[in-house]
């Protein structure tokens, strides 16, 4: 198993350095698992920061040769989880098909004050065939 930290050029850079946003972790069998650390966006809505995190989630990924179709767990924070059916809405548009594990936590606060939801995924890429 080879386990990298990163935070891809290549996507949006965090608000801090003192933390990698990626951690891929490389099974001897090809498997990948990548590990995506908690992403907040600018918007004035839940709405707007909604999608704002998942196009960050989504260049991270893509990033790694991943999409957002590759994940299997979500876990989502909001500062208030009366709103849960404005997150909810961008999430079945974005994230078709079977839905991946996920848990939803009500939070007092987030890392900016502004941020009204957080969120980090897992994902798993298949082993490719050999060639």
């Amino acid at each position: 198993m080879k386990v990298t930290l990163d935070n891809p050029a290549t996507a949006p850079q965090p608000y801090s350095p003192a933390y990698s946003q990626v951690a891929r972790v490389e099974h001897a069998d090809g498997g990948v698992m990548l590990f995506v650390s908690g992403q907040i966006a600018e918007g004035e809505t839940l709405e707007e920061q909604s999608r704002g995190v998942f196009g960050i989630l989504d260049a991270l990924l893509a990033a790694h040769g991943a999409s957002l179709a590759d994940i299997i767990n979500i876990r989502t924070y909001l500062t208030d989880i009366s709103r849960l059916a404005e997150y909810a809405a961008v999430r079945r548009e974005l994230i078709t098909g079977t839905p991946p594990t996920s848990m939803t936590f009500e939070v007092p606060k987030l890392f900016r004050p502004e941020a009204m939801i957080e969120i980090e995924v897992v994902a798993a890429l298949t082993p490719r065939p050999a060639a």
